[in-house]
């Protein structure tokens, strides 16, 4: 039972009984409302339908109010939300390739393509077992990706300007929806060599992608600039006090940069290199959602993870605009995007990486280089998941869960490419193989040890900083392969 089932029953409260002018104001619960404003909305729609089968989780003062209705209500919600996702699920298959030779239909990239997206293991625990609504978001998100690849490009950025306005977070991935809009939609035209025609540039698209983003943008923010109150609003949406890392830090560089200033602090002490007084109280590794000094390493910020970002997705940007090579070109710059913003931004949750893992999913059947990483991230990715389940009853059946889901995923892509070479080579295997003693130890041994009540983040540190490495590691690998490709690609042309 996590704490965002008490999330959301306090934002249908909010939502429920104040008028719009207090909802970005109200704070009788630690947990105010964050989220855009048209998320704000679905929850005072959900709410009218909340009240039917217990009105008193509409009470704002019932904090960490729970009933079996209202258990039933926040489940059943997010159930019937994923119809949009199974949707959004049917149009991509329709976008992949699927004349691809197979003996039957288990083997068809289309059918792999739906069982590795429907039966994603980390979208499964976040909204059924963790509980939260990112089923019907990501729906819209590949949604508007579909529609990109069947050139309905009015229709995929409607879809992805509304997504916005529902959660912020995919922000991360507006790069790639900006650049490959103004490059295959604003010029109409290209030259012989696959350069740009500056003469086929069309006011008239870019006037009507400018209208779908101010009259989504207005129909969402309007009524809270009219009140005065968008200086709130976006200090709810991006609250940077919270600090760089979650309280599980996410697998990403910075949990690397962690790891290393605490190893540095720990030597420091030892050999008298650091004076013990002058060491940061704000501890990082103390479980708790804060603002903290690095001790031995330059201390980061928020202006400084912007720019490690910007940095970072510029490569990929940079091939879009210049060799864009379709959809398959817009769908890499998307991962991209989404795992530099992963792998730099200021407190990311262990969640975000799945923004990456989705649209993967949809390169990962039509190439077996792309499988092959899609293999690497989604295992690792998926298991830096497991603390969110951290109770005794739940570890069998996140394991098995994953079990379920990784077999398959090796399984089936493995039958797919099976005329190529192998999708990981040792190195690989091993450190993929490891997670296995990593799970141990973190979830069964440690407890066992003296060392719990000392030092409780450890199985936190090990397994973010285990991941981080498998993480890092695609996320190179990816930009190497899609660098290499665009090298080749203008060779040919040559």
């Amino acid at each position: 039972h996590s704490t965002d089932f008490e999330v959301h029953r306090n934002w249908l409260a909010i939502t429920h009984n104040l008028p719009l002018s207090q909802w970005y104001y109200e704070a009788t619960s630690e947990w105010t409302l964050d989220y855009p404003p048209f998320f704000a909305w679905f929850e005072y729609a959900l709410s009218h339908i909340a009240k039917y089968f217990d009105p008193k989780m509409l009470v704002i003062e019932n904090l960490n109010y729970s009933s079996h209705a209202t258990i039933f209500f926040q489940r059943f919600s997010v159930i019937f939300t994923d119809i949009l996702f199974i949707y959004a699920v049917r149009e991509c298959c329709r976008c992949v390739n699927g004349k691809r030779a197979a003996k039957d239909i288990l083997e068809k990239p289309t059918f792999i393509l739906a069982v590795l997206l429907l039966w994603n293991f980390g979208l499964l625990i976040v909204d059924h077992i963790h509980f939260q609504y990112n089923g019907f978001l990501f729906g819209l998100m590949l949604l508007s990706v579909a529609r990109l690849c069947q050139k309905r490009y009015l229709e995929g950025a409607l879809l992805f300007a509304v997504l916005l306005h529902f959660k912020h977070i995919y922000v991360y991935v507006a790069p790639a929806y900006g650049i490959y809009l103004l490059r295959c939609y604003c010029f109409t035209a290209n030259n012989a060599d696959g350069s740009l025609k500056w003469r086929s540039f069309s006011f008239l698209h870019v006037t009507l992608l400018g209208l779908i983003v101010c009259l989504v943008s207005a129909l969402s923010l309007g009524p809270f600039i009219v009140l005065g109150q968008l200086p709130q609003v976006i200090s709810r949406l991006f609250p940077f006090k919270r600090g760089l890392c979650h309280a599980y830090w996410a697998p990403n560089f910075w949990a690397l940069y962690n790891a290393v200033d605490k190893a540095l602090t720990v030597v420091g002490l030892k050999y008298n290199f650091l004076d013990p007084t002058k060491i940061p109280k704000a501890s990082m590794t103390g479980g708790l959602v804060q603002e903290f000094q690095h001790t031995v390493l330059p201390s980061v910020t928020p202006l400084a993870t912007l720019i490690c970002t910007c940095i970072s997705i510029l490569p990929s940007v940079f091939c879009l605009w210049f060799k864009p090579q379709g959809p398959r070109g817009f769908l890499q710059c998307l991962v991209l995007c989404a795992l530099s913003s992963f792998m730099f931004g200021w407190h990311v949750h262990e969640k975000a990486i799945l923004l990456a893992i989705l649209p993967l999913s949809l390169l990962s059947v039509q190439r077996a280089k792309d499988a092959g990483i899609y293999l690497i991230l989604t295992t690792t990715g998926h298991f830096s998941l497991f603390p969110l389940l951290f109770t005794a009853p739940e570890l069998p059946v996140k394991i098995l869960l994953m079990l379920l889901f990784t077999v398959y995923s090796f399984s089936s892509l493995k039958s797919l490419f099976r005329r190529e070479k192998p999708l990981l080579n040792w190195l690989e295997i091993i450190y993929l193989i490891q997670l296995a003693p990593l799970e141990i130890f973190c979830e069964i041994i440690f407890p066992l040890t003296p060392w719990k009540l000392q030092f409780p983040f450890v199985p936190l540190l090990l397994t973010s900083v285990y991941c981080a490495l498998g993480i890092t590691y695609a996320w190179l690998k990816l930009y190497i392969c899609v660098l290499t490709e665009r090298i080749s690609v203008r060779q040919k042309a040559e």
